[in-house]
């Protein structure tokens, strides 16, 4: 069997840095000859037909010379393991050339002789694939060619989901445009699957990317986006009932296993759904003036407009004073809607801000049971009327709320994050940050449309065959159709039995089970743990401004931060000053309990212990010593509380990879632009800081022991294969350290070239802290 995952390269001629995609060309270089010729990937179009559990393969690329002389060479194209072979074509002009298959083995020399002759360790991820082969024909200056690969491959079962894979690559980037400091893409890009139309089939969801799903006669589509790079994992739910139910696990060995369970209804409103009671609250005091008040307007009718007939609903404005649609909730007939309208597009700003008569006025009214009250609290600014305390407005409210959900939505960096978050924590919903130059009525659009059919609510889970802790969200939020929930968490101990889950609907108790696996080891699904890891940090630093800092707080998400990946307030630092300008120590205890955790490491290579770490939490904003001080409730407003408050909601709200590393990168360039400039990469589940022209992983401490490993060389192709989940990090070139367990591996021109008997499985054991 080859491995699974599909990644490779376009490499540009004699280029060391590829444009990773799909495939790619080698071009020829003749000796003596110089060289002007740059095959270049200018389009991929990825199309998949599922049909039970087969999904049928077709990828159509397109690629140009665009050099100034005559290129040859040959098309290269991995497989997958489990793909079965169909056809293969290239077209020079009318002329088809058919292609060979060659297997792993064979394939692994051809790889090896690329990665030596051009220095690229990005293709080592190629390891161990099949490989298709087709000559190239003579491509003239600024001419194109086609090709077309089609396959075939069984759908894996993943609890009671099918489950795709598919992976696009790190895709090459131009220069600079479309106000993208990284530019865009060099390449088009599509990537589309057809379902059938089935009642047995949920909402598929992808834990890795952002898709859009679409009816089209009597198929489900759903697409990427054209600027996805990566491994696309996509899920389809088998629903069994009202709920598609999966869940699968990820166990490194010797630490508690992470767990990702799926929920999801049906594409559409089918059965019969929660009716509910919509309370609409907007401010329209001065600060909305302008565009604002436009925004607000447009977000109330689109609001009116989900209304079903089974709904009521409110429409509250305020500003210094409160006013009223209507007293109390009204039902959503023809008429009442259309004096709603009017009474929006009738709405003007000006005034001041009295937050806590707006809370007043929407919680003095108790929806009935067979309902679910739902509450829009959209603000642009900071309570000046009346009570003005965060804190004491907060309390007030949450000890009326009761089962009202809330969703606020803040607008601008005016608006009280602690406040906005402790509303929509108390009233289990979510908080929405607006940026000034962002649309409100899009943020308002998303959050209506997802709450527009609920399916179930007071969710929670009964029973499992092993414990589950430190699951995300905290309490399993309301489930509506058309949207998956997707909760992550850890778990304790193995073992195989049904998970129950347990909701209501219409006020009547419905419960639906999925069996699942929990393994003590399984390493097949690593976007779990940095996803769960992104919503943990989340709710980390959320409960840090509502609930005030403590040094262990501040640890869990330093030390989270540092493990994942993900860039913090607590590792601002990093890039706020450079590493090698003062010391670098850890704090005493700290390195006391990591040596008592580590086992003896594994010794092989030179050893070195140069590189040192760093005391995160002593050198976190607000303090030198004693660690982040979160700021009262009523000093969380400004730019950069919301700049926090809108990374803590989005990254325990991610739901895919895609939405997690948007965080993180946003987030790492906004911390980085007050600091020095000292460089900061991140790469997969790791961050790396750079010292002396390579670069060292910051989770590399003066614990563990270094083993030094030749770039290129019989040891590094042997590693490569020994620790796949290296080779990410060895693309970052020919100096770099990566930290594992108990021993950590530095890429140089010195150490190892070929391994001595049992060395190499010392290492590995090292690296995995096995």
């Amino acid at each position: 069997m080859f491995r699974t995952t599909l990644v490779a390269a376009i490499l540009a001629a004699g280029l060391a840095a590829p444009l990773a995609a799909q495939g790619w060309v080698d071009v020829e270089h003749r000796p003596g000859i110089p060289v002007n010729t740059s095959v270049l990937r200018t389009s991929s179009q990825v199309r998949v037909q599922i049909d039970g559990r087969i999904a049928k393969v077709e990828v159509e690329e397109q690629f140009r010379n665009a050099g100034g002389s005559m290129a040859e060479g040959t098309y290269l194209y991995p497989m997958p393991g489990e793909a079965v072979f169909t056809d293969f074509s290239l077209w020079m002009g009318e002329q088809e050339v058919r292609g060979e298959m060659m297997q792993a083995e064979q394939a692994r020399g051809v790889y090896e002789e690329i990665v030596r002759r051009l220095k690229d360790p990005a293709l080592l991820t190629l390891e161990g694939h099949g490989l298709i082969r087709a000559r190239v024909f003579p491509i003239q200056p600024g001419e194109t060619r086609k090709v077309v690969l089609r396959y075939t491959q069984m759908l894996d079962r993943s609890g009671d989901a099918l489950r795709l894979k598919y992976a696009i690559g790190n895709r090459g980037r131009t220069t600079p445009g479309r106000g993208d400091s990284n530019g865009g893409f060099a390449d088009a890009f599509g990537f589309r699957v057809a379902l059938p139309s089935s009642a047995d089939l949920g909402t598929p969801y992808s834990p890795t990317h952002q898709i859009t799903t679409r009816k089209m006669g009597t198929r489900t589509i759903v697409t990427l986006d054209p600027d996805a790079s990566g491994d696309v994992e996509l899920f389809i739910p088998l629903r069994h009932g009202l709920v598609g139910t999966s869940l699968v696990t990820y166990a490194p060995g010797g630490e508690n296993g992470y767990f990702m369970l799926l929920l999801s209804p049906p594409q559409s409103d089918e059965g019969e759904s929660e009716p509910r009671d919509l309370s609409l609250v907007v401010d329209v005091s001065g600060s909305m003036s302008g565009e604002k008040i436009e925004q607000a307007r447009a977000a109330i009718l689109q609001a009116l407009g989900s209304l079903q007939a089974n709904d009521r609903f409110r429409l509250i404005a305020f500003s210094s004073a409160v006013r009223h649609f209507r007293p109390g909730f009204v039902t959503a007939t023809q008429a009442n809607l259309i004096a709603a309208r009017r009474f929006a597009e009738n709405l003007s700003a000006n005034g001041g801000t009295n937050i806590a008569g707006a809370l007043d006025a929407v919680l003095d009214q108790a929806s009935s049971e067979e309902r679910l009250p739902i509450i829009i609290f959209l603000t642009d600014g900071i309570p000046s009327v009346g009570e003005q305390a965060p804190d004491r407005i907060a309390e007030t409210a949450a000890s009326r709320i009761g089962r009202n959900r809330i969703f606020t939505v803040g607008v601008g960096h005016d608006v009280n994050t602690y406040l906005l978050d402790r509303l929509s924590k108390e009233g289990h919903g979510s908080a929405e940050y607006v940026a000034p130059d962002a649309d409100v009525e899009v943020a308002v659009g998303s959050l209506v449309s997802k709450i527009q059919h609920p399916a179930l609510v007071n969710l929670h889970i009964v029973s499992s065959p092993v414990r589950m802790a430190q699951s995300y969200p905290n309490d399993l939020p309301d489930l509506f159709y058309g949207e998956e929930l997707v909760v992550f968490g850890r778990y304790r101990g193995e073992g195989n039995g049904a998970v129950v889950i347990e909701g209501e609907r219409n006020g009547r108790k419905e419960r639906f089970t999925t069996q699942a696996s929990f393994p003590s080891s399984e390493d097949g699904n690593d976007f779990i743990p940095k996803l769960w890891a992104s919503r943990r940090i989340g709710e980390l630093t959320r409960q840090i401004r509502i609930e005030g800092s403590s040094q262990d707080l501040v640890n869990q998400v330093r030390e989270l931060g540092l493990k994942y990946g993900i860039l913090t307030e607590y590792t601002s630092y990093l890039v706020q000053e450079p590493l090698a300008q003062r010391p670098m120590t850890i704090p005493r205890e700290e390195l006391r309990r990591q040596e008592n955790q580590a086992a003896p490491s594994a010794r092989g290579g030179r050893e070195d212990r140069s590189a040192k770490s760093v005391d995160a939490a002593a050198l976190a904003p607000g303090s030198r010593g004693s660690g982040f001080t979160s700021p009262s409730p009523s000093a969380q407003t400004g730019e950069a509380a919301f700049a926090s408050a809108d990374a803590s909601s989005k990254m325990s709200a991610a739901g895919s990879l895609a939405d997690a590393n948007r965080v993180t990168e946003r987030r790492m360039r906004e911390l980085s632009d007050s600091g020095s400039g000292h460089a900061v990469k991140r790469v997969g589940s790791k961050l790396f800081h750079q010292v002396n022209g390579g670069w060292v992983d910051l989770a590399h401490n003066d614990s563990l022991t270094v083993t030094e490993v030749v770039a290129y060389s019989e040891a590094y192709f042997a590693l490569a294969r020994a620790l796949p989940e290296l080779n990410e990090y060895l693309a970052l070139g020919e100096n770099v350290l990566v930290a594992g367990k108990t021993g950590s591996i530095r890429i140089t021109n010195t150490g190892a070239r070929t391994w001595q008997p049992g060395q190499l499985s010392r290492v590995v054991r090292g690296y995995r802290g096995q």
